[in-house]
């Protein structure tokens, strides 16, 4: 395998190509990625097969980075060596775990062993408690939390969805090297970039898969099966990743609400 930075970065179409590619079907999406980049994915699934990476994802809210992160797994079908770790997911099952209180005591040990803020544990899970979708975690109980997700798994490649996002966390970025055991894996940022209004229609019509978190769109990026639920007349979505059987797509908690409700969010990403 070539260098990292022998990669061609654009231009990976193959010249001629003139197929047309329904890209919310499985199967034609692979077909797609093979006549989009065929030779750069062989180059990266040589790479995933003794070595791994470290990629930070930055963008603003609903920007598609955990859209991405899940075509590139599905391209490169590493689903058993690429790992998608995001920050809104990890936050989202530790309330729910602090709320239904099953396994509260082992993540409330885990954070005491482990969490290195300047507020007490206590302080700061109560104010985690009364979150809402406009405000940041603070720091140290993310990197705590990271720690804790990290720690379920084998070593994976990383794509790191959410941290930093502000130019505090920045900084502490620099202590993720220790979150993963001081591998010495490549790393880099990406950045993504796209205008609100675009975001706006994202947040209103997205689903995610409450078992893998594939992100969906009802209007923009729909699966190939849909489901009707005659309770609500609705129709919804079926998750087409093979192992998670169809499972109903369904909406994030806030995303009903567009754009003006994570504006400060908004704000904040704009300056990493």
């Amino acid at each position: 395998m070539g260098k990292i930075d022998e990669f061609p970065l654009f231009k990976t179409k193959i010249e001629g190509a003139s197929e047309k590619f329904d890209l919310a079907d499985s199967e034609e999406r692979g077909e797609y990625f093979q006549v989009k980049a065929g030779p750069e994915i062989e180059l990266i699934k040589n790479y995933l097969r003794d070595r791994t990476f470290v990629a930070y994802l930055l963008g603003k809210k609903n920007s598609g980075k955990g859209t991405y992160t899940k075509l590139f797994i599905e391209a490169v079908g590493g689903q058993d060596k690429v790992a998608h770790i995001s920050v809104g997911d990890i936050v989202r099952s530790a309330a729910k775990i602090l709320e239904k209180g099953s396994e509260e005591k082992g993540l409330i040990r885990f954070l005491k062993d482990n969490y290195r803020g300047f507020t007490s544990l206590e302080e700061t899970l109560e104010a985690f408690k009364s979150r809402s979708t406009k405000t940041l975690m603070p720091t140290e109980l993310v990197l705590a939390l990271i720690k804790w997700e990290l720690g379920k798994m084998e070593k994976k490649t990383i794509f790191l969805d959410g941290f930093p996002r502000d130019l505090d966390q920045i900084s502490y970025s620099i202590f993720f090297r220790d979150l993963i055991g001081y591998r010495e894996d490549p790393d880099f940022f990406v950045f993504i970039s796209l205008p609100e209004s675009v975001i706006d229609a994202r947040m209103q019509s997205r689903v995610v898969c409450p078992r893998c978190h594939t992100p969906r769109s009802l209007s923009l990026l729909p699966t190939k099966e849909i489901g009707y639920d005659p309770s609500n007349h609705s129709f919804y979505l079926k998750c087409d990743t093979p192992e998670c059987r169809e499972e109903r797509m369904v909406a994030k908690e806030g995303d009903d609400q567009g754009i003006e409700s994570i504006r400060p969010r908004l704000e904040v990403d704009g300056l990493v």
